[in-house]
């Protein structure tokens, strides 16, 4: 058997710098017409739409002009959250297209940002509200409030400036890691501020749960990059994959197509992940501001409205005959009372199955009174949402407390009636999905180069190679597209730059040790950082509003 030439661990590539792209060019006119036209276009549709839907719920001309200036505002907060999201953590999947000549910087943006576009409007929704669970769940309650606005404003406003800080000193940190530390820090601030201690503030098990899936994504995606490099080099033996970029000629067409398909994966997954993050915000800011209209599905057909009632209906019978000693439904405020202590302090109390079942009745006979959600009298819209909410919140943390014994048909039951709530309160229109796209895919247009120069010059010693670059896009594409199944939010940023080094260490092109000592530092700093700015101004707010 002939011998098959190995290809060397550490093939000869010039320092970086030599055949490095120009990512400093200018946008032509056309881009920045293209932008501008998004834009304006992107706003007018989204006003458009809520004032459309606003005259159908029957809310338009009910409601003094105060709540629409604190809508508008919240909302170009919430999008402006998505545009640095955009520019920030997007630029990390054009990097390597970009280092390997793939695509020309601005192709590559323009490129990136349709298929943020894309990945957006194909979102199931999950991250969202996984994402508002982490919320207090007292402040989602009463989001239309000042106490409410001020956790809104409060948590987008402090991510929004930790992002621009770390932009500006080309860090690539996560945008998803700033939202979850601003999320505890008005968690821990309303807990503080009621004289409670600030672990009542925060969902722990939610919240480590999301953590685990922020910290063991970069390291995922720097072992399986190192890995996936290794298995390149082990069976391909093209030795064009290995070797730099040739001046600023683009790679072999196979390559490139590679290269290119990567890139659009990333840059679709991240859509679709975090540009939920977004959405579920909105969702909750139209809640607050306009609850006639958004608060209940108002498109749900007849049919599924009648099936909500009967479910509800025979959990209450199936809750309340597992009592040891059955009695009288609870009144509705009582049964709230207990729920809404259970879900702040996950203490379970004898009375909790009956306060569970009693306002499981209650809502299903209120639901049954209506044809649809939409006929639901608007007085009556903003309590049968928080009475969803709050069954919603109970059942899903019933299901992992050791505390509870439940029957299995009991648990089934309460399943099926969870699927049901969450079809009536949690859908997010399809205008909602159209302007985060665009606020994420106009991010990526704007202030990419500062990541993107990070992620393809500052953490190898070496320029880029072609494999190098495929196989950190490819671990990201597939890492992010699992955890968006899974309703996960995890981190481009991450997973990108570790996969970038894990490549580097595997090729033994050495690494700016340097770069990776303030990508670490920014990635300790990040949670802190964001609780102390989050809480801070949570509680400046709550005393301003």
């Amino acid at each position: 058997m002939l011998d098959t030439p190995q290809v060397p661990i550490a093939p000869s590539i010039a320092p970086l710098g030599v055949h490095k792209p120009r990512p400093h060019a200018p946008a032509g006119r056309g881009t920045h017409l293209l932008f501008w036209t998004l834009l304006l276009g992107g706003l007018l549709f989204s006003g458009y739409s809520v004032m459309q839907d606003m005259q159908r719920s029957g809310a338009a001309g009910s409601m003094p002009w105060q709540p629409y200036l604190l809508l508008g505002l919240a909302l170009l907060i919430a999008l402006g959250f998505e545009f640095v999201n955009g520019f920030h953590d997007t630029a990390n999947a054009v990097a390597t297209v970009i280092y390997t000549h793939a695509l020309p910087p601005n192709v590559a943006v323009m490129w990136s940002g349709l298929f943020n576009f894309l990945g957006v409007l194909s979102a199931s929704g999950a991250v969202a509200f996984g994402i508002i669970s982490l919320l207090p769940v007292e402040l989602i309650l009463q989001v239309g409030s000042s106490a409410g606005f001020a956790m809104v404003f409060a948590l987008l406003i402090a991510a929004i400036l930790w992002n621009l800080g770390t932009w500006w000193l080309g860090l690539p940190a996560s945008s998803s890691h700033t939202l979850i530390g601003s999320i505890l820090g008005v968690g821990l601030a309303n807990a503080w501020l009621h004289g409670r201690d600030g672990a009542s503030g925060v969902d722990l098990h939610q919240l480590l749960k999301v953590g685990y899936a922020l910290l063991l994504s970069p390291l995922v995606g720097f072992g399986c990059t190192a890995l996936l490099f290794l298995a390149l080099r082990r069976w391909v033996k093209n030795r064009a994959l290995y070797d730099e970029p040739q001046g600023q000629r683009p790679p072999p067409f196979w390559i490139r197509g590679l290269l290119v398909l990567t890139c659009t994966g990333v840059s679709f997954a991240h859509g679709s992940n975090d540009g939920q993050k977004g959405m579920g915000l909105i969702m909750l800011i139209l809640v607050g501001t306009v609850p006639i209209t958004y608060a209940l599905n108002r498109s749900m057909p007849a049919d599924t409205v009648l099936r909500f009632a009967s479910v509800a209906q025979v959990s209450q019978q199936a809750l309340l005959a597992q009592e040891p000693q059955p009695g009288p439904a609870l009144p509705a405020p009582e049964a709230r009372q207990v729920l809404s202590t259970y879900v702040r302090t996950h203490q379970a109390t004898p009375e909790l199955n009956r306060a569970l079942g009693s306002l499981s009745g209650d809502i299903g006979r209120q639901i049954k009174a209506h044809a649809s959600l939409a006929d639901v009298p608007h007085a009556q819209v903003p309590n049968v949402r928080n009475d969803m909410y709050l069954l919603s919140e109970t059942i899903r943390l019933l299901k992992k407390d050791p505390q509870v014994q439940l029957a299995p048909d009991i648990r089934r039951q309460l399943d099926q009636f969870k699927r049901e709530i969450d079809l009536a309160t949690q859908f997010i229109p399809v205008w909602v999905k159209v302007a985060v796209a665009i606020a994420l895919g106009l991010g990526t247009m704007v202030g990419w180069r500062r990541i993107v120069v990070t992620v393809g010059e500052k953490i190898g010693r070496t320029h880029m190679s072609y494999a190098q670059g495929a196989s950190a896009e490819l671990t990201a594409m597939l890492t992010i597209g699992a955890a968006d199944l899974y309703g996960l939010p995890v981190s481009t940023t991450h997973v990108l730059s570790s996969g970038v080094a894990g490549a580097m260490l595997a090729n033994h092109s050495g690494l700016q040790w340097a770069t990776l000592r303030h990508l670490l530092m920014a990635w300790l700093l990040t949670l802190p950082a964001a609780v102390a700015l989050s809480g801070g101004l949570y509680t400046l707010f709550a005393h301003w509003f």
